[in-house]
């Protein structure tokens, strides 16, 4: 089924360089010290994650007072990252992973099943990587539509634990 390796939490998370839509290239260094969002979402514009990404949007000021940053990762292209960000007015980047290395790198990179059609894509998957840059949870199930208020609730919950 699937050979690539998936980090778990504790791990280091791995380090890339992507396109993104900021116009240059982004990657976790540019971060150091910062708690980042990376979710990986299957395709631009399409009803979950359009969902997702609104919802991020909607609390990015939210996950920002947490120190914390959003970076949303997809196979698709820079030019439909920038329409579809253009189009919901998304307010974090979006970065083209479209050889996927970067999500088989996180082991979103998983065999699906449509309709009894067998293929490869990407698996909504989101990393909370901390500070130290190791990965503090890993969210795999997810509801698209509140997945930003559930990692705040996490977030503000580990703050309160220190």
């Amino acid at each position: 089924m699937q050979d690539y390796y998936e980090p778990k939490v504790g791990d280091r998370a791995p380090d890339f360089r992507l396109p993104s839509t900021r116009g240059k290239e982004m990657g976790l260094k540019d971060f150091k010290g910062k708690d980042v969002i990376l979710y990986f979402y299957p395709k631009d514009d399409t009803p979950g994650c359009t969902a997702e990404a609104c919802n991020f949007r909607d609390h990015e000021s939210d996950l920002a007072k947490e120190h914390a940053y959003v970076l949303g990762i997809s196979t698709d292209s820079i030019d439909s990252h920038e329409k579809f960000s253009g189009k919901y007015n998304l307010n974090f980047p979006l970065l083209s992973d479209t050889s996927a290395d970067v999500a088989k790198m996180y082991g979103a990179w998983k065999e699906k099943n449509m309709y009894g059609r067998r293929y490869w894509g990407v698996a909504r998957t989101t990393y909370w990587i901390g500070p130290d840059g190791r990965i503090k949870k890993i969210y795999k199930k997810v509801d698209a539509k509140k997945h930003a208020e559930d990692i705040l609730a996490d977030m503000r919950e580990a703050r309160t634990k220190k």
